[in-house]
Order: C-alpha cells, then sequence, then structure tokens
C-alpha cells in the first residue's frame, strides 16, 4: 500500500486523513489578518496551511477583451479581468515566511501552490515540505518540471482535466522525478454543488494511478462532500478557509469558518476511525448488547406437566433465555420444569 510522509505527517489508505486548510486570498490584503487565519487554522485542528505563490504578472497578462475579461454573470469575480482579480487576490511573496513561520509554531506544515517557475525557486529557499499544482496549472509543463526535479512531494488536482490530461501530467511528473504524488478529485467552479462532485469517482482514480495517494479539493460549502470522501479512499482533504464569509474577500463565499473547519477534522477523523476492519461476526465490544436480544421466557407461572402455549411464554428481552428459534416447537409440548413467571425457558437444568 502507497504511503509517504509530507513534513512530519504520514499519509496512505492506513492513515487517518490529513486536512489542510486553504488561505487563497482571504488575507484580503492583510498581513495581520492572514496571521490570524493561521491561528484559526490551527485551533480548529488542521494539519497543514496552504498558500498560493503568484503575481499578476507571472500569471497572466494585463490585457482587456476576450479571455482575459470575466463574463460570466454567475461568476463571483464578474466584471474583473484576470489581471485585476489576480492583483487583488495574490499573497505578497515578503508575506510567506512569516505566515509559515506562524503556522509551524502553531503545530502546522505550511506550504503554497506555485503558479510559475520563480515561485518554486522562491518556495525552495523557505524549504517547504511539499507543491500543490493547482487545476489550471496542470498543463504547465514547465512549472511541473521545475516541481518534479525538487524531490519534493506533489499534490495535483484533477479539476478541468480530461483523463487522458490527468495521466500526461502525472507521467510528465513521475518522468522527472516525482515519485510522492497526491491527486485530488477536484470540481473546478466555485463554490461547486455537491451533485457535480462525483466522489465515486476517488476509487477509480486509485485504481488508474495505485502509485499515488488520492484526496479531495472541495469547494463545496459545508463538509458533507469531503466527510463521505473518506469512505471511498481519500486520505488529503483540502478545502478553502476565511475568518468570516461576511468579512467578503475573492473565496470567501465558498470558505469554510472556523467553527466548520473544526467540524470537518473531526468528521473525517471519525468516518476515517468509523472504516474499521472486515466484521461478519459480533465482535468484542457488542458482547454486553448480545444479553438483551430475545429469547423464550415464562410470562405466567408455569408447573412441569403444563402445556406450552402463548398464553404462558413469550419471546422478549433478555436474551439468557432459549433461541427464539424454539418458539414454534414448543407449543403444545409439556413442560419439565416449573418456571416462575418472568423466569427463562430452558431445555435441560
Amino acid at each position: 500500500m502507497i504511503e509517504f510522509q509530507i513534513g512530519d505527517r504520514m499519509i496512505g489508505r492506513d492513515h487517518p486523513p490529513m486536512i489542510i486548510a486553504e488561505m487563497s486570498g482571504n488575507h484580503n490584503n492583510n498581513l495581520d489578518r492572514a496571521l490570524a487565519l493561521a491561528d484559526a487554522a490551527a485551533e480548529a485542528g488542521a494539519h497543514a496551511l496552504k498558500l498560493q505563490t503568484y503575481t499578476p504578472d507571472t500569471i497572466t497578462l494585463n490585457e482587456r477583451g476576450g479571455l482575459f475579461d470575466i463574463k460570466d454573470q454567475d461568476s463571483l469575480w464578474h466584471g474583473k479581468n484576470l489581471y485585476e482579480l489576480y492583483k487583488e487576490a495574490h499573497t505578497p511573496w515578503d508575506w510567506h515566511e512569516i505566515i509559515f513561520e506562524r503556522a509551524k509554531k502553531r503545530g502546522m506544515l505550511a506550504f503554497s501552490s506555485p503558479f510559475d517557475e520563480t515561485a518554486v525557486e522562491f518556495l525552495q529557499q523557505l524549504d517547504v515540505p511539499a507543491f500543490k499544482i493547482a487545476s489550471f496549472e496542470s498543463n504547465h509543463f514547465p512549472l511541473l518540471k521545475k516541481v518534479a526535479q525538487t524531490g519534493k512531494p506533489v499534490l495535483i488536482s484533477s479539476g478541468t482535466s480530461n483523463l487522458s490530461e490527468l495521466v500526461e501530467s502525472v507521467r510528465y511528473l513521475q518522468s522527472h522525478g516525482a515519485d510522492k504524488i497526491v491527486i485530488f478529485k477536484c470540481t473546478s467552479t466555485y463554490p461547486a454543488l455537491p451533485e457535480n462532485s462525483n466522489l465515486n469517482t476517488i476509487p477509480v482514480l486509485q485504481s488508474i494511478f495505485p502509485g499515488c495517494i488520492i484526496g479531495l479539493s472541495d469547494h463545496t460549502m459545508g463538509v458533507g462532500a469531503a466527510t463521505a470522501s473518506i469512505a471511498l479512499g481519500a486520505r488529503v482533504i483540502e478545502k478553502h478557509f476565511t475568518l468570516s464569509r461576511a468579512d467578503g474577500g475573492v473565496d470567501s463565499a465558498f470558505s469554510l469558518e472556523p467553527q466548520e473547519l473544526l467540524n470537518l477534522v473531526i468528521e473525517t477523523e471519525k468516518a476515517f476511525q468509523a472504516l474499521g476492519t472486515v466484521q461478519l461476526e459480533s465482535q468484542k465490544a457488542e458482547e454486553k448488547s448480545r444479553q438483551f436480544k430475545r429469547s423464550i421466557y415464562a410470562s405466567e407461572n408455569i408447573k412441569a406437566g403444563d402445556l406450552f402455549s402463548p398464553e404462558n411464554i413469550k419471546v422478549v428481552r433478555p436474551g439468557d433465555g432459549l433461541h427464539p428459534k424454539y418458539y414454534e416447537s414448543l407449543l403444545g409440548t409439556k413442560a419439565q420444569f416449573n418456571y416462575e413467571k418472568g423466569r427463562p425457558i430452558y431445555l435441560f437444568k
């Protein structure tokens, strides 16, 4: 079974899920808020804090027209051009070390999604334990090569990719040295609807990529989809995180608040524990409960020689009498012993 470490945390099918709190642009261009987000994520029990490392100039061109403009009326970012969006959302590079240090001090791993080769070089200087490839960057082969050559674990999202494209990207990573890969099932809509999550894809991805660990980068509201994904094999969960959706911000509308993040940590842990092993017999933990199964009891006083009938015997709890399978065969037969009302029926003393 494939398993490996990200920092000091082991991940794999036999290990509890790793929860990543994605800060993204929810710092709202305020370093104090970014540090407060790190603190809140740690208090909620997140195992890692993730940033995004780019500038508007490393991700797009400052142009108008065509696809540079966000024209979708349903988009959270309608009316902006890409450059304006990324200028608002990016995390200043000189904040990274400060935020990472706060996360580490609070017991979390800290890493980022680089969006170009210079970001990889920058993050390497900060000795990040892993790199995340965002959905829209999964075809950025120069970036993939640069990340793979670091030898560090790579997490890559499947959003917007056809299977053939995902296979090509993963093979390219592997061919350039990446041997510790997490593939996130991801739906790249913001927010995503549960019915578009298609979590049944997770075990299929595991069969296609047996040498990789499968996770979920989840943009749905709440924790239901992420919790359900554990039963299907996801072992790394990434969710966007904010202090309060009411505060606004580029990703706030589909981000978890602190109490929800805490619920995510708790419920995914419970889901993992609940998987257990294959159990077809009653288990030790149920021994005390077995005494409350049903059995045959005297419902009236019965003397030896009396006939058993529906009026003097019943199938009731508790379970220290004769098995209910004998009930019908007892009816009409003679009692061999005296039974007081409320005593179990037995065949032999």
